[in-house]
């Protein structure tokens, strides 16, 4: 049986055309089902349904065999034991730093200021703010980030920004970028040996509609 460990919203949405052109249908919607394992047109593959920080983790210690997770989440992770063989060009957005409108940025972050920077991504925001020189205190969130600048909690969110509406509705703007984000394909390296032909198969046909669409 070939795992592969996807996440619900764009990443499921946007792997569904890669997985069609390897003659991988999922049987179920699960937005209609409390299901967390879908079978498959193929019945030697299967879709398991985990939270998107835990993609890499599963695919690593052998719960799955493959994974599509964001780069951002990989970033985090370390991607330790993991093959990365494709970027596949998905679920793009950025990694960016944002503050309220009325927050004097450019002054806040001279050379040895401190800064307390809320996110979910304290390893891209200590990097990033390291190489500045800038001392942050980072405060860890899993959700509602833009909440963090207007109730004092912190002077700036480092966080996913598709659009940036989200931002514009709470009085907040992008002050910096980041990093771009895509998704890429993982791999359980054990995997790749034990099943090595029928996972090449599907790495294959996944570089083939990245190659088609760019």
């Amino acid at each position: 049986m070939i795992t592969l460990a996807l996440s619900k919203g764009r990443i499921f949405d946007e792997t569904l055309p890669l997985l069609a052109a390897a003659g991988i249908e999922v049987l179920e919607d699960p937005e209609k089902s409390r299901k967390l394992i879908f079978a498959t047109t193929q019945p030697d593959v299967q879709v398991v349904l985990v939270r998107a920080s835990d993609v890499p983790t599963y695919v690593q210690y052998g719960g799955a065999d493959l994974g599509v997770t964001g780069k951002d989440t990989l970033l985090e992770h370390g991607g330790d034991g993991l093959f990365q063989p494709l970027d596949l060009q998905i679920a793009k957005c950025r990694v960016s730093v944002a503050v309220r409108n009325d927050f004097d940025y450019a002054q806040a972050v001279k050379r040895g200021a401190r800064l307390r920077v809320a996110t979910k991504y304290p390893q891209i925001a200590r990097e990033f703010f390291a190489r500045k020189g800038v001392h942050v205190d980072l405060i860890k969130l899993y959700g509602s980030m833009e909440l963090a600048p207007l109730t004092g909690l912190a002077d700036a969110i480092v966080d996913l920004v598709s659009t940036g509406n989200t931002l514009r509705a709470n009085h907040l703007q992008e002050v910096e970028h980041i990093i771009d984000i895509s998704s890429h394909l993982v791999v359980n390296q054990a995997a790749l040996k034990l099943k090595q032909k029928r996972l090449r198969h599907i790495i294959d046909v996944f570089a083939a509609g990245v190659a088609q669409n760019s």
